[in-house]
């Protein structure tokens, strides 16, 4: 099993993602454990601040290294059984390693992964330098927060961790053999469009029942990986 760590300021992002399909049932047969943590609930003043204004000017708020190490150091300590080197501290980053099925199958042999989701501006950079493992990005552009980047990698790391899916599933699929995937195709045989009435059909070799022409066919479809 692995335990994946959020830690937002916004939990209630996670709730209707983490309780649907795949993601549900996998905690609920106990393959994976997710816990979300409040960042605010780590912060000492009244207002349970977590950020405030970037030195040298600027604009918007940045997250506070402070309040990110105790949550941090809290997460750890309440899960000493795990070893550091089955952890991965993970900070959701613009500017992060661009996240893709390798990072994904690296990732899924540990024990336990602690997600900080960065918001407004973004986090102290003493936290990239000092507490997180690594920094992760999931494309070339900015979003809001770092939630569904999060969201992103847990799905991609959790389905390959043994019996969330099937394994003839996970066997050929898109980027497990260096390939994107072949195109697939399901009933009817034939489908007529309401607005031409122009007849979409099914490739021939898929309905011949030829397993090596399909076969053939398959691999011919598959795109290369870019190296």
């Amino acid at each position: 099993m692995i335990q994946f760590d959020m830690i937002t300021i916004f939990p209630e992002i996670f709730d209707s993602y983490f309780k649907e399909s795949i993601i549900k049932r996998a905690q609920k047969r106990k393959l994976i454990k997710i816990k979300v943590h409040n960042l605010r609930d780590f912060a000492s003043d009244n207002h349970k601040t977590v950020d405030d204004r970037p030195y040298g000017g600027g604009a918007g708020m940045i997250l506070k290294v402070e309040i990110i190490f105790k949550a941090i150091k809290r997460i750890v300590q309440k899960n000493k059984k795990i070893e550091e080197k089955q952890r991965k501290i993970i900070l959701l980053s613009a500017k992060g390693k661009k996240f893709d099925q390798k990072m994904a199958r690296r990732l899924s042999k540990l024990k336990q992964i602690i997600f900080i989701c960065g918001r407004y501006e973004g986090v102290d950079e003493r936290v990239a330098k000092h507490i997180a493992d690594e920094e992760i990005s999931i494309g070339d552009f900015v979003l809001t927060g770092g939630e569904i980047p999060s969201m992103v990698v847990l799905d991609a790391v959790s389905r390959l961790i043994p019996g969330v899916i099937k394994k003839e599933s996970l066997k050929e699929e898109s980027f497990s053999v260096g390939l994107k995937e072949y195109p697939q195709y399901t009933r009817p045989e034939v489908f007529k469009s309401e607005k031409n009435k122009r007849s979409w059909k099914v490739p021939r070799v898929l309905l011949s029942g030829h397993h090596k022409k399909i076969k053939d066919w398959q691999n011919k479809h598959s795109e290369a990986l870019e190296k």
